[in-house]
């Protein structure tokens, strides 16, 4: 739904790692005006988040979305974004929530349904994604004691063939974040993850966050 100009989307949970990833990769999935983010030299960022959206204009549907992460865009201001994305491939579980995404966020989609299952035991969450019963991916999340109410700002950049646009999103809910390396990982070879040198994208994440029910709050989009 909309509201004031902002568009609002109610999720479940949202679960995510970031993972190193070769920079050659990264530096080959982002368009020419965008930098990979480096945690060591030749080693960058892969961000995967998965979402349950329980509230939308398209009504509900699961997410995954695998980005590069970049610098952020510092503005006068305004605060600076927790994190910072290229989205570079999303799946989605509906054909309504594809086609939104791709007219009103000019998303880069797989554009078939995919399964997305959450499964979640006490503080692990494991999603597992798949296509007509063939594996995409496995990811972990763990959670840790370190809770508390967030409204965290992230950025995200998209680009269709004519204009750069940039996006902010504020995520409110409970959140969980830390860097004790508990998930893991498994990627398989997929059109989802063309562009990944699957063995050298790390199997456990250096970050991992959880935010339980809230939602996503989307600012206007920008063209730059």
């Amino acid at each position: 739904m909309t509201t004031d100009g902002h568009t609002l989307y109610g999720y479940d949970f949202c679960i995510g790692g970031y993972f190193e990833m070769p920079t050659r990769d990264a530096r080959a999935l982002l368009p020419k005006h965008l930098e990979p983010l480096e945690v060591m030299h030749e080693r960058s960022i892969l961000a995967i988040t998965a979402f349950h959206f329980n509230e939308s204009m398209v009504g509900e549907y699961d997410e995954i979305v695998l980005a590069a992460v970049v610098p952020p865009m510092v503005e006068p201001g305004k605060p600076l974004p927790k994190a910072a994305f290229f989205p570079f491939m999303v799946g989605t579980s509906t054909a309504e929530s594809r086609a939104h995404a791709i007219e009103r966020w000019r998303l880069p989609h797989y554009m078939k349904d995919v399964a997305i299952d959450f499964d979640e035991s006490g503080d692990e969450m494991a999603v597992t994604v798949s296509d007509e019963g063939s594996k995409i991916l496995e990811m972990v999340v763990t959670a840790h004691e370190n809770r508390g109410q967030a409204a965290n700002l992230y950025t995200c950049f998209t680009v269709d063939p004519d204009n750069k646009y940039k996006v902010d999103i504020v995520m409110e809910a409970e959140h969980n974040e830390h860097e004790e390396e508990t998930g893991s990982l498994e990627l398989y070879e997929h059109p989802m993850t063309e562009g990944l040198t699957l063995h050298e994208v790390n199997s456990y994440p250096f970050r991992e966050e959880w935010y339980a029910r809230g939602r996503q709050v989307f600012d206007p989009m920008v063209s730059f």
